[in-house]
């Protein structure tokens, strides 16, 4: 009777220790992973990255419609977001010198991942002469700022179906159990993203007068994907704008360049760049670079304004 008393304790002992991994498990499996975005198209990227993995929860960290945060500040409500996220994603390059020391104070355990880190063949800013630059293949860019690097890479469909495929693999790694779902979100996503890509190159090889302005660096990736040449911006430095000289100037070189038309953006006031095109005498209309957008933007957001651009560069490109 003694020894059956302790055979059923232990077999209980035994029993509440397989429970207790269980419950363990199933714990592990149910906690939420915290996914902060830094600006709104890395956050729809990750929307659509993330897709049907349960338990897994993204937020923007700056509001929607704020655009490129160039010269954002972090208010404590963004503080407050970095300190209940497991993962930063940023779109690197640059993008967010604004977060700077304040990101180690808010969560010092913060994982980051930076969008951009691995891509090729990344665009220089032009240094006043409008001409873009490239910088040597095979360069990697970290989470740190380099001086000239065009960080607009969302602007361009090429481009983004490399930023889910990096944010994808990055994901793989913190979250091993949701790979599955990230690598094929990932892969339809760039697959959309690349047949986009080539409607805008095929559109880029039918149009006789290659030659545009556009608000600001914004479009640089767009351009060199549709084969067209950016000979000025409105804007050297996003949000500045030009002098009556530095308008004189671009006029000038409107017309040395023959350029086709004005490209400007719905993020920024459209007026100044519709008084360069009417005095240049040429067509001045808007492109969405998807900078910003609704708060609850649908997943097809970002190809649908898309979709809309190339149907604009038709239209103008063709006249």
């Amino acid at each position: 009777m003694k020894n059956r008393c302790i055979l059923f304790k232990m077999a209980i002992v035994y029993f509440c220790i397989i429970l207790l991994a269980c419950y363990s498990k199933v714990s592990a499996a149910d906690k939420n992973i915290n996914l902060l975005a830094s600006t709104f198209p890395i956050s729809q990227i990750t929307r659509i990255v993330t897709n049907g993995r349960n338990n897994v929860n993204v937020k923007l960290m700056i509001p929607a419609q704020v655009g490129c945060p160039h010269d954002y500040a972090l208010t404590p409500q963004d503080m407050q977001k970095l300190s209940k996220a497991d993962v930063l994603i940023i779109n690197g390059l640059g993008m967010e010198e604004f977060l700077g020391a304040p990101l180690k104070k808010a969560n010092s355990s913060l994982k980051i991942i930076d969008s951009s880190n691995g891509i090729n063949n990344i665009l220089n800013y032009s240094d006043g002469d409008h001409h873009i630059e490239h910088t040597n293949e095979g360069d990697e860019h970290k989470h740190e700022h380099h001086e000239g690097n065009n960080p607009h890479l969302f602007a361009s469909p090429r481009m983004a179906a490399l930023l889910a495929i990096n944010i994808a693999g990055k994901l793989s790694g913190i979250d091993p159990s949701g790979a599955a779902i990230y690598t094929e979100n990932a892969r339809a996503y760039a697959k959309k993203m690349n047949k986009l890509a080539d409607d805008f190159s095929a559109l880029g090889r039918q149009v006789k007068n290659k030659r545009i302005v556009t608000q600001h660096g914004v479009f640089d990736y767009l351009a060199r994907d549709m084969g067209l040449k950016v000979v000025a911006v409105v804007q050297e430095h996003a949000g500045q704008e030009p002098s009556a000289a530095e308008m004189l100037n671009i006029v000038k070189t409107i017309r040395h360049e023959k350029a086709k038309a004005i490209f400007t953006e719905p993020q920024y006031p459209q007026k100044i760049g519709q008084t360069i095109a009417k005095e240049a005498g040429i067509a001045a209309e808007t492109l969405d670079p998807v900078a910003t957008g609704p708060e609850n933007a649908s997943l097809d957001y970002y190809e649908t304004v898309m979709r809309k651009n190339l149907n604009i560069l038709k239209k103008i490109l063709n006249e």
